[in-house]
């Protein structure tokens, strides 16, 4: 059972990678590299670049929060003991991590949108 959760959670950090890759979280890096080039700024792939690995980071850390706040909730809920005012808080940390993943994921597709259309252009 421990090499499945360990496989599983391999697999995940190397799916960060590949989706943001795919999805073209980079684009914004396009975007900025237009901005930049009429700035005058003499490297351009060197902002993309930059801007590609912060947005890969930051969506990075939000999905380690989250999973960490996810876990501390369940193994509070479930040391609980019958304890309701335990098991509250739990619930809450739970939707509030439910609503705040929502916020990123709308985030993310918002800005996607956005970015894709600057790159169209």
């Amino acid at each position: 059972m421990k090499k499945i959760y360990f496989l599983l959670l391999l697999l995940s950090l190397k799916a960060d990678k590949i989706f943001a890759e795919e999805t073209g979280i980079n684009q914004a890096g396009s975007v900025l590299n237009k901005v930049a080039k009429e700035a005058g700024v003499e490297n351009q792939s060197d902002v993309s670049f930059i801007a590609g690995n912060l947005l890969n980071a930051i969506l990075g850390m939000t999905g380690i929060i989250f999973l960490g706040l996810m876990v501390y909730a369940g193994i509070l809920w479930m040391t609980a003991r019958g304890d309701e005012g335990q098991i509250e808080k739990s619930k809450n940390i739970i939707i509030a991590c439910v609503i705040g993943l929502m916020i990123l994921v709308s985030a993310y597709a918002i800005t996607y949108f956005i970015m894709s259309r600057f790159t169209e252009i």
